[in-house]
C-alpha cells in the first residue's frame, strides 16, 4: 500500500463502542435539527400546508445539503483521519436526511411505506454501483477518492432511509417513538450478538448497523421534541439540538479517537 493510500484510508475511523455511541447521538441530533429548521423555524411542512409546505422542506434541504457538499469534499481532500471534521460530516449527512427524507414522504405525497421504498432502493443501487465498480464496500478497504465518494454517498442515503423508516415505524407500524426506539435498539443489540457469535459477513453486519442507528435516533429524536399529544416530550428543538452537539463534542474529546478500519476486517478473498 503507497503512502497515498494509507492517508486516505486513515481518515476512515476504527469502528468501535464509541463510534456507535456518537453515530446514535449524531442520528438524533439529525432529527432534532433538521425538525428545528423545517418545522420550527421555516413552519411545519405537511401535504396540507400546500406550496409553503413543499417550499419549507426544499428549503430545509437546501440549507443542509450546502454544507454537507462542503465537508465531503474537505473530507476527501483531507490528508489523514481529523475526528472534527469526519464527525461534522456525519451530522450533515443525517441532518439533510432528515429533512430530504420528510420531503419525500410528505411533500411528494408517497406516505413513509413509499418513502421507505424509494429510498430503500437508492441506498442498494448505491451499494452496488460502489461493488461494481471497486469491488468491495468493506469501510476498510477505502484506498482512493472514488471509494470515499461512494462511501459518502451510501452513508447519506442510508441516512436518509434511515428517516423514513423510523417514521414508518412510529406512525404507520403504530409502534410510537418509544416503541420504535425500542425495536431499533433490540435490532442493534441481535446485530451486535451475529458479530460476536457468528461468521456472517462483517460488511453486511456494518452496513445493516450503520442504517439501523438512524430510525433508532430518529425516534429517539422525535420523542424529544413532539407534542405531548403525540407521544413525545414536547421539548424546545433547539435546545435539545445544543445539548446533543455538546455531548458529541465532549464524547470526541473524552473517547479515543483513531483511524482505522472496523474490528475485525475480513481477509481480501472475504469481502463482499
Amino acid at each position: 500500500m503507497t503512502d497515498d493510500m494509507r492517508a486516505v484510508l486513515s481518515k476512515v475511523p476504527a469502528v468501535t463502542l464509541g463510534f456507535w455511541i456518537i453515530k446514535i447521538l449524531a442520528t438524533t441530533l439529525g432529527e432534532t435539527g433538521g425538525d428545528a429548521v423545517t418545522m420550527t423555524w421555516l413552519g411545519e411542512t405537511t401535504p396540507q400546508a400546500g406550496a409553503s409546505g413543499v417550499s419549507g422542506y426544499l428549503i430545509g434541504t437546501a440549507i443542509f445539503l450546502v454544507p454537507l457538499i462542503v465537508l465531503v469534499v474537505a473530507q476527501v481532500m483531507a490528508k489523514r483521519f481529523h475526528p472534527f471534521l469526519y464527525w461534522a460530516t456525519i451530522i450533515a449527512s443525517t441532518t439533510a436526511g432528515t429533512t430530504m427524507a420528510d420531503f419525500a414522504d410528505r411533500s411528494l405525497g408517497i406516505g413513509y411505506t413509499g418513502g421507505t421504498a424509494l429510498l430503500l432502493v437508492c441506498v442498494l443501487a448505491s451499494l452496488g454501483a460502489w461493488k461494481a465498480t471497486l469491488g468491495s464496500v468493506d469501510v476498510n478497504r477505502i484506498n482512493t477518492p472514488r471509494a470515499e465518494s461512494f462511501y459518502w454517498l451510501t452513508i447519506t442515503f442510508s441516512q436518509t432511509l434511515g428517516t423514513a423508516l423510523g417514521d414508518w415505524a412510529a406512525d404507520d407500524g403504530g409502534l410510537g417513538y418509544l416503541g420504535g426506539a425500542a425495536v431499533f435498539g433490540g435490532a442493534l443489540a441481535l446485530l451486535a450478538l451475529l458479530y460476536y457469535t457468528t461468521r456472517i459477513s462483517r460488511v453486511a453486519l456494518f452496513w445493516m448497523a450503520f442504517i439501523l442507528t438512524r430510525p433508532l435516533g430518529a425516534t429517539v429524536g422525535d420523542f424529544l421534541d413532539k407534542p405531548l399529544g403525540k407521544g413525545g416530550l414536547d421539548l424546545s428543538r433547539p435546545i435539545a439540538s445544543l445539548a446533543l452537539v455538546a455531548a458529541i463534542v465532549i464524547l470526541i474529546l473524552v473517547l479515543p479517537q483513531r483511524a482505522g478500519g472496523h474490528p475485525g476486517a475480513e481477509p481480501a478473498g472475504d469481502a463482499t
